[in-house]
């Protein structure tokens, strides 16, 4: 499932494979999120994708279900940077409780949450990612360009600046 935001019609697309109890995601967010958002605005469709390396982090797949919770709410991006801001308490009683603070339905929510709805479609973009070549996260595909891990802003902008100058 893709959780896009931006125009469809913009002239860059960033595709980011994320995990939520990731660190260097975490970085990524905290960092240089906001700041692409600011700076390019309606030029960029930004789509979240789901890597939850469970092997190593395993709260990100219940994150990745939350999130998605969220989203049948309206409250996708809303519950993916309150995931990120509490990331040390990360797990399925924090998704719950940032559920209620979102002021979500929170019956529905903890139903869609412990049903393991949204399993399938997060298994379906592990395998995208592994289609991609993704083996870590975050990996990010800008018009098609790899860039791999919490790069700074400006490695960002000078990919987008030349795909936005082609």
């Amino acid at each position: 499932m893709t959780r896009p935001f931006g125009p469809k019609d913009a002239p860059v697309t960033v595709i980011e494979f994320s995990d939520f109890q990731c660190p260097f995601c975490k970085r990524f967010h905290d960092d240089t999120y906001d700041a692409l958002r600011q700076k390019y605005g309606d030029k960029i469709h930004f789509v979240y994708r789901d890597f939850p390396l469970t092997s190593i982090h395993p709260e990100a797949m219940k994150a990745a279900e939350a999130a998605d919770c969220a989203n049948e709410q309206g409250k996708f991006w809303e519950m993916h940077d309150l995931i990120f801001s509490t990331q040390a308490s990360i797990g399925v009683a924090n998704s719950k409780q940032l559920a209620q603070q979102l002021g979500l339905d929170t019956d529905k929510f903890n139903q869609c949450l412990d049903s393991d709805k949204y399993a399938q479609e997060i298994q379906a973009d592990l395998s995208d990612g592994n289609t991609y070549g993704v083996s870590g996260t975050p990996t990010f595909f800008i018009n098609g360009v790899r860039v791999v891990g919490a790069q700074p802003l400006a490695a960002f902008t000078t990919i987008i600046d030349q795909e936005l100058n082609k």
